[in-house]
C-alpha cells in the first residue's frame, strides 16, 4: 500500500512506480471515483473516441483512392458473401 502525504495545500505527489502502475504519463489525467466510506477510486483517465480519430485511423496506409462505384461494388460483395 502507498502511503501519500497532503500539502498544506491540499495536494499529493504519487509515486512513480504508482503511476506506472496505473498506466498514467505525464501531462493525462486520473479519475477519482467517490465511493462510501471515505473511500475514492483512482484509474487512470481514458478519453472516448471519437468519429474523427476513427475516420483518420487509416489515412495514409494506401496510395489508391476507391471510387464511389468500387465501394458500392465491395459492399454488395461482402454483404453477397453473408447469405
Amino acid at each position: 500500500m502507498a502511503t501519500l502525504t497532503v500539502t498544506a495545500r491540499g495536494q499529493v505527489t504519487f509515486r512513480k512506480d504508482v503511476l506506472q502502475h496505473l498506466g498514467i504519463k505525464p501531462g493525462e489525467k486520473i479519475e477519482l471515483d467517490l465511493l462510501p466510506d471515505g473511500r475514492g477510486m483512482l484509474k487512470a483517465a481514458r478519453p472516448a473516441g471519437t468519429i474523427d480519430g476513427f475516420i483518420g485511423l487509416l489515412a495514409g496506409r494506401t496510395k489508391k483512392v476507391a471510387t464511389i462505384e468500387e465501394i458500392n461494388e465491395a459492399s454488395a460483395r461482402g454483404w453477397a458473401a453473408k447469405e
